[in-house]
């Protein structure tokens, strides 16, 4: 399981460049092959679709949460993080079976799964950008590649808006290579129109920078209800910085404000470790700080910190568990903003 938690790495860090050598396509960008776009009509390129079985109908086992997505109210787009870190291309295959059940198993399962009690899940297969792409700072492969990945992420949802939304409202969510693409999707699609902007009841925006003026139109969530709005955090060990994501938005997801108030284990309602098998109530508090979340480490395990030998900053570093240290809580608030959103317009 090392080497999987290596390509759910937090994205940015320069000092880790020499280490990721060794995940470098051989070949450059231009020179490598680039895989078939996919057709979004086919069902086997999205990893989750509300009307058919998947990864996103579940619920962390021995507990008492259930998928609600027949009766759903609104709608999420998810948009998945790095599951993909081989060198033999810059852009993932749809094809690649090893790459899709992974992202079924993990980021579908352990993410996109907390909003199916207020929300149908869609979810995309797309052709990610290889991990590396993030840190080949001299060189333009990395952009190139991402912007495959970005343009079959705008193309899926141009087919969602066409084919299944019907009207209905949004969430947007992403994670980490997700949440990159999802920000330029509330560029694309929301900020400069106004109706659909009124659909929009929120973006949780996870595991990346997202500065607080990104957007003219759309602005940090100050609160748990607020909807047309936008949560970001970095979950780090306690009194710990990461200069990368300095500045950017920070909203505690125990209170689900700005401010800089230590938000106490008690009002952690649940986080679900990689396993899926169980709900860790009080597992953590959290502070935010400086564009990131402070968490005192929990006791439980199945919620990893990165480690890669030479760089000890990253140990400090719960990227991965971004969602699940706050699964319960992230569930709830799902639900709170959807039913917020329905009242506001229902009193229109």
């Amino acid at each position: 399981m090392r080497v999987i938690f290596l390509f759910l790495l937090l994205a940015g860090a320069a000092s880790l460049s020499s280490c990721l050598k060794i995940l470098k396509p051989g070949r450059d960008f231009a020179r490598s092959p680039v895989p078939e776009a996919p057709d979004y009509r086919m069902e086997d390129n999205w990893a989750a679709l509300p009307d058919r079985r998947d990864s996103a109908d579940v619920v962390p086992r021995n507990t008492l949460l259930r998928d609600n997505q027949r009766n759903a109210p609104v709608d999420v787009f998810f948009v998945h993080p790095t599951t993909y870190y081989w060198r033999k291309q810059w852009n993932a295959s749809l094809s690649n079976e090893r790459v899709n059940r992974f992202t079924d198993e993990s980021v579908i399962r352990g993410q996109a799964s907390a909003f199916n009690s207020t929300a149908r899940v869609y979810a995309p297969r797309y052709r990610q950008a290889t991990l590396y792409s993030f840190f080949d700072e001299k060189e333009l492969n990395g952009k190139e590649a991402l912007e495959v990945a970005y343009d079959d992420i705008k193309t899926a949802f141009q087919f969602y808006l066409d084919n299944y939304n019907h009207g209905r409202a949004i969430i947007i969510a992403g994670h980490s290579q997700g949440t990159v693409h999802a920000t330029r999707l509330l560029h694309d699609f929301f900020e400069q129109n106004p109706k659909l902007r009124r659909r929009l009841v929120a973006a949780y925006l996870i595991g990346f920078k997202v500065k607080p003026d990104e957007y003219t139109t759309i602005r940090p969530c100050e609160d748990s209800t607020q909807t047309g709005c936008f949560v970001a955090w970095n979950t780090v060990a306690w009194g710990n910085t990461y200069e990368p994501f300095a500045n950017g938005v920070a909203v505690n997801p125990l209170t689900w404000t700005r401010d800089t108030a230590t938000a106490p284990a008690r009002l952690n309602l649940g986080g679900v470790p990689q396993d899926f098998d169980r709900q860790d109530k009080r597992v953590v508090d959290a502070k935010a700080h400086d564009g990131l979340v402070w968490v005192h480490p929990p006791a439980p395990k199945g919620y990893p910190r990165f480690l890669l030998p030479g760089h000890p900053e990253l140990r400090h570093s719960f990227h991965i568990a971004d969602y699940s240290l706050f699964y319960t809580n992230i569930r709830q608030n799902a639900e709170a903003r959807v039913r917020a959103y329905r009242m506001l317009m229902n009193g229109q």
